[in-house]
């Protein structure tokens, strides 16, 4: 299990915001979302990028955060579906 204090919340907002920015960089367009938006995207990127990366390598579809490379094609993925879900503006 993982233990979360104060340090690791700091880096993982930290590295949210990093995969987050990253994944709208890769991303072309335009998103109407904040810092806090963004950090979000990049969190959650992270346990899609966890999750993918051990249902391929494992075999199980276990939730798992991932490093910055899984976290940012974490959030590209959810870019993506955001804006499949959200529509054109």
């Amino acid at each position: 299990m993982y233990e979360l204090d104060q340090r690791g919340i700091i880096g993982w907002l930290i590295i949210g915001l990093i995969a987050g920015l990253l994944g709208r960089f890769l991303v072309p367009g335009r998103d109407r979302m904040g810092c806090f938006g963004t950090i979000a995207i990049g969190v959650l990127g992270s346990f899609v990028g966890g999750a993918a990366a051990s249902f391929l390598f494992n075999g199980d579809l276990a939730l798992r955060p991932s490093g910055l490379l899984g976290s940012v094609a974490g959030a590209v993925i959810l870019l993506l579906v955001l804006r499949l879900v959200r529509g054109r503006d």
